[in-house]
Parts: structure tokens; sequence; C-alpha cells
């Protein structure tokens, strides 16, 4: 039974820290006493604690304990006996790598997939739950040995999405270059998520969460919205497989 929680972003707006996603978080966890296992690898200009106490007050205040993974001696035998799983944002290549360097990609996705153990993301946390990170709208500051990731969703997400350019912009918008992707890889769909909203899969359904709907991206200038806190079938929308 998977059930995972992949945010688009840790704020929405003005307001704090995952303060909008509290209802979202507890729909995963479901008020059960546990400790969530953090990892914070995507933390680039700031440090593991740093991260961890940014986070670890959030889930206090929601009745869960956390605990960075950085705590622990051996990563392998935490993430083995982690209760739930919670990868924060920053930057996607730099977490994919450490999560190699930390040899847990494949035992991360086994633990959620196949032993029910509830995960979460926000921003590149959600990245990585995808079958890989061609979709990220983060630059390559390191080069992690394989572009695929834990696979949770079955198909790809695209995290903080904002349609059009800002004024004076002549690069590529969103758009665009989610163009470029579904014209390279013509057998694939993806979601793309505004801030403040999240996908939460349970088993093989879906549903968007938050206050906006989401954009199912077909392919080249074909687009469809999923309307949010209506439940689809996840394999409606083609993945990598």
């Amino acid at each position: 039974m998977t059930k995972a929680l992949l945010m688009s972003s840790s704020r929405m707006g003005n307001m704090n820290y995952l303060e909008h996603a509290d209802e979202q978080i507890h729909r995963l966890l479901q008020h059960k006493e546990q400790e969530i296992l953090f990892i914070p690898y995507a933390a680039v200009t700031f440090s593991f604690d740093d991260f961890e106490a940014i986070v670890q007050p959030v889930f206090n205040a929601l009745g869960y304990n956390l605990k960075s993974i950085h705590r622990f001696n051996d990563p392998v035998s935490a993430v083995k006996h982690a209760q739930a799983i919670a990868i924060g944002g920053g930057n996607t290549f730099a977490l994919l790598k450490r999560l190699y360097d930390a040899k847990i990609v494949e035992l991360i996705s086994q633990r959620v997939k196949h032993e029910a153990t509830p995960y979460m993301g926000w921003s590149a946390g959600s990245n990585v739950a995808t079958p890989s990170i061609r979709t990220t709208n983060d630059m390559p500051i390191v080069q992690p040995p394989s572009f695929h990731a834990l696979n949770i969703s079955p198909f790809q997400i695209n995290p903080h999405f904002i349609s059009g350019k800002p004024v004076g912009h002549n690069g590529e918008s969103r758009e665009e270059r989610l163009n470029e992707f579904l014209t390279i890889n013509p057998s694939e769909e993806l979601i793309a998520l505004y801030e403040g909203t999240a996908l939460f899969i349970e088993n093989e359904q879906g549903t968007i969460l938050g206050d906006q709907n989401a954009l199912w991206l077909r392919g080249p200038n074909e687009i469809e919205e999923i309307s949010a806190n209506h439940p689809f079938r996840l394999d409606m929308i083609k993945g990598a497989n």
C-alpha cells in the first residue's frame, strides 16, 4: 500500500514554512504518533543542522517527532527502521547524488512502495519521488550517477509551476520547457503543480490537494486540468514505463 504526499512547495504566498500543508500532512500521517526520518540532502547553502531546525518545530507542533538522517551513524539502517520518511526541498541534483552516495535510493523506494512506509516530499523532495529528475527546475550543480529516482509516482511532476513569463524575460517559459520534455519523450505525460498544491497518492489512486487544479500536460501544447480534491486513477497519466 503506497501512501505519499508530493507537495509543490514549502510555502504558499506569505505563509510560514509548511503552514499551508497542515491538513495535507495529517492526511498522510493520520495523527498517529510516530517519528519521521527527515532527509535534508537537498540543502546546499545552509547546513543539515539548520534545515532540521527549520522543519522539526513544524512537525512537533502537529504532534509528530522528527529526526534528521544525518544524526544517525548508518543512513541505510535509519531508512530500514523509519516509521515515515520526509525529504525537503533545495537542489534536486545535489539531493539525488547524496541519496545515491548514501546507497538509499532503492531502499526508500522499496519501503514506500512495498512496505507501506508513508512518504512526503516538497519541491526537490517531490522531484525525486518521480521516475526521474528530468522535469526539475533546478540547475545541475553536481552530477548524480543517474537521473533515475524513487519512482513512487509513476509519472513525472513539475513543482513550483508558474505560467507565462515575467515582464522583460526573454528566455523560455515553463510551458515551453515542459513542451521540450514532451517533444523528446512523446510516450510520457506529466502533472504540473502550482504553489501550495500537492499530489496525494494512495495505492493506485491520486488526488490533487489544495485550492487550485493541477495541469495535465499530455503533449506539446496539449494541456488539460485535473480538478482538486477529486480522486483519479494514476494510470490515466502515461509514465516512463
